[in-house]
């Protein structure tokens, strides 16, 4: 694909997927920057908000294969990465692979789970392959996790500790449609339907598999100037130096909002980065990755008021 191409490809995708993911527009958005960056998100909304239908549209309009893993607390690690099985016709072992070895898999309720079944998904996340009895399985490109956690109910969960949240690309909020787009959401799931099935017939593929690895090579590659490094790396730093902010993040969170920066740009249709395409992905790079202190949490503050307050306060560079 040439540099047009890859412009008309991705804005394709985002108004493929708003066809059927109504009033989510700036999810949509930011899922696609995470995909196209090459990373994994964590999803936090209440339940019933759309997000195995987003998931399961992007894998239809990129044509690749989707899978769906329901946490709960006895949910084992090979439940998730497969495992060796005695086949009694052949009478030999057999490996049996996981849901994991799909392009788009979506990790239900990822804090229902114990650690020992977190890590394994973490794991595959990080290094993309599989280990069965001593064996080295390799994952499919892309490959994309979209993991969820209700906000409200922490009974009988197991939160991800900050060392492992450090490995989503981005942490996304998912808030209720406005009026219009739920009526427009409750009509399309009631008229002539059976039930609440989600039904993304409607959505065409767009792009293949190996089309969305050429968009993740293309944004890696997207000019950057050091100016724009500076300033990312400034605001990283300022989570560290700030007062409300007792754990700030560490030099994985410049990465990250660097290759979210990239795919942002992409997705703006740009062949260069600017310091509005950092201030836009910053809140959802850094959130899960710095923790406020005692004092800002029991007067209610949250991680993005701090992070908007340094946004302001870090000077962007003039471009």
């Amino acid at each position: 694909m040439n540099e047009q191409d890859q412009f008309n490809k991705l804005t394709l995708l985002e108004n493929e997927v708003k066809k059927v993911v109504k009033g989510q527009d700036n999810v949509v958005r930011e899922i696609i920057i995470c995909l196209i960056a090459g990373g994994h998100a964590l999803v936090e909304g209440v339940p019933g908000l759309g997000k195995t239908l987003l998931v399961r549209s992007i894998a239809a309009a990129i044509n690749g294969a989707f899978n769906r893993i329901q946490f709960t607390p006895d949910l084992m690690p090979s439940d998730i990465s497969g495992h060796m099985m005695f086949e009694l016709k052949t009478n030999t072992f057999k490996v049996r692979k996981g849901p994991v070895f799909c392009n788009l898999l979506l990790a239900d309720e990822i804090n229902r789970a114990p650690a020992k079944t977190q890590a394994a998904l973490l794991e595959v996340m990080q290094e993309q392959q599989v280990s069965i009895e001593g064996k080295s399985f390799g994952l499919k490109s892309p490959f994309f996790v979209l993991a969820t956690q209700n906000p409200i109910e922490h009974e009988g969960t197991y939160p991800l500790p900050k060392a492992q949240l450090d490995r989503f690309l981005l942490n996304i909020f998912i808030n209720y449609p406005d009026v219009k787009d739920e009526e427009e959401i409750v009509k399309k799931v009631t008229i002539n339907s059976i039930g609440d099935k989600l039904d993304v017939s409607s959505i065409k593929p767009v792009l293949t598999v190996d089309q969305v690895v050429e968009l993740q090579q293309f944004a890696a590659t997207l000019k950057t100037d050091d100016m724009i490094i500076n300033y990312a790396v400034r605001i990283v730093r300022a989570t560290r130096e700030s007062s409300g902010i007792e754990i700030g993040a560490g030099p994985r969170g410049s990465i990250s909002l660097l290759r979210a920066s990239k795919a942002n740009a992409l997705l703006k249709r740009n062949t260069f980065v600017t310091p509005d395409d950092v201030k836009e992905v910053a809140p959802a790079v850094l959130r899960h990755r710095i923790k406020l202190t005692t004092d800002l949490e029991i007067e209610g503050y949250k991680p993005d008021d701090i992070l908007n307050d340094i946004l302001k306060d870090v000077d962007a560079p003039r471009t």
